[in-house]
């Protein structure tokens, strides 16, 4: 499944909640789902700057161009936007991620206007160590 078919079935799944209340909790689940990370892989080295809470990703590259991701964070709801990307950037092509255009996804997803600013910033972050991956 292609990056934009991965970013539009998330913004047909957001469609069945009335609110964005109903949402969070959606993407919380999502979060508490989320498969644990080897502590061993959290380190400096694959740490996410500029986020409020503790984020780690660690990509590994797939014999067909594509990106395996493990992701983990402290915080209940970070962990649960970290699902949402893993949704769309776990075992997409390498250079579909690198010509995604963030304020789209931000837009499409209704991010921009749903999630505070830190955390935006912070999931900017994240999607931004993904593409250079």
């Amino acid at each position: 499944m292609q990056i934009n078919e991965k970013i539009n079935q998330i913004a047909e799944d957001f469609s069945f909640f009335s609110c964005w209340e109903e949402k969070y909790e959606y993407i919380i689940d999502l979060g508490k789902k989320l498969p644990p990370m080897n502590e061993a892989l959290k380190t400096e080295e694959t740490k996410v700057r500029g986020c409020m809470s503790q984020v780690w990703l660690v990509s590994i590259e797939q014999d067909d161009n594509t990106l395996k991701i493990l992701a983990d964070s402290d915080a209940i709801i970070v962990k649960g936007l970290i699902a949402l990307l893993l949704k769309i950037f776990d075992g997409t092509n390498k250079e579909e991620i690198k010509q995604l255009n963030i304020s789209e996804l931000f837009k499409k997803l209704e991010l921009d206007s749903n999630i505070a600013g830190a955390r935006r910033n912070g999931l900017a972050n994240m999607i931004e160590k993904i593409k250079n991956f």
